[in-house]
């Protein structure tokens, strides 16, 4: 499992797909975005790096990708 960062904007996306796929993007609040993310296997940042902007940059491309399938 590779680790995971903020700024892995795509990997994370698809690692958010793979491991909640019940979860509609749309209905994540950034709080709890950033708390899964925090939880998803691998993840090795600095929680307290997370800006807004790159969690709705996340949340974008989940959606996006979630989408698309």
């Amino acid at each position: 499992m590779p680790e995971l960062y903020w700024e892995a904007t795509y990997a994370i996306a698809v690692a958010l797909i793979q491991h909640f796929p019940d979860h509609n993007p749309e209905d994540v609040g950034l709080v709890e975005l950033a708390q899964i993310i925090q939880s998803l296997p691998g993840f090795s940042d600095d929680p307290g790096l997370v800006t807004k902007q790159i969690l709705l940059d996340i949340q974008t491309v989940w959606y996006e990708e979630a989408t698309s399938l």
